[in-house]
């Protein structure tokens, strides 16, 4: 094999790990990209002074409002839904995060009618606000396993301010 053929076979080699290695980069990159304009509140801060805590948050492409928040210290994604009578989450969330199954019931949703249980949520964090004993329910069959939908059980306690794209959520002491 003449020095030639191995200077190319070891470019050959080099040029599948660069095209490798651009692949891998662009893939990441775009990854973040959706999940950016999915999710648009992945971090979100708290404007605070004497009067209230405030968090403003930005829709996403689907006009949805969605946020990293916490449920008993741990992160979860929430989706805003005014609609909503409780705090809703999938059972097997539900499970991750330790809550108990409280009374059975019946609820109406856009699929038809589920089975819930009644639980509470010790502490609920958006930002730097914190809402303590939220009543939520623990929906069977929930297609959404791993997001939590805010619903008025926890934004009754909250000023809403929808303007612009954007929903500002206010706590006051």
């Amino acid at each position: 094999m003449s020095n030639k053929d191995s200077t190319q076979q070891l470019g050959k080699g080099f040029g599948y790990v660069a095209w490798f290695l651009a692949l891998a980069a662009m893939t990441w990159f775009f990854s973040g990209v959706l999940d950016r304009q999915e999710n648009p509140n992945n971090r979100i801060s708290t404007n605070q002074n004497d009067a209230y805590k405030e968090v403003i948050l930005k829709d996403n492409r689907n006009n949805h409002y969605v946020f990293t928040g916490k449920i008993n210290q741990k992160e979860v994604v929430f989706l805003v839904d005014t609609g909503a009578t409780d705090v809703a989450l999938s059972e097997s969330l539900a499970n991750k995060l330790n809550l108990t199954k409280g009374s059975r019931g019946i609820a109406n949703t856009a699929n038809g009618e589920t089975r819930t249980y009644q639980t509470w949520i010790r502490q609920l964090n958006i930002g730097d606000i914190t809402l303590y004993d939220v009543q939520a329910s623990i929906v069977t069959g929930m297609d959404s396993e791993d997001s939590v939908l805010l619903g008025m059980s926890a934004l009754k306690n909250l000023e809403m301010i929808h303007k612009n794209g954007q929903l500002t959520l206010r706590q006051y002491p």
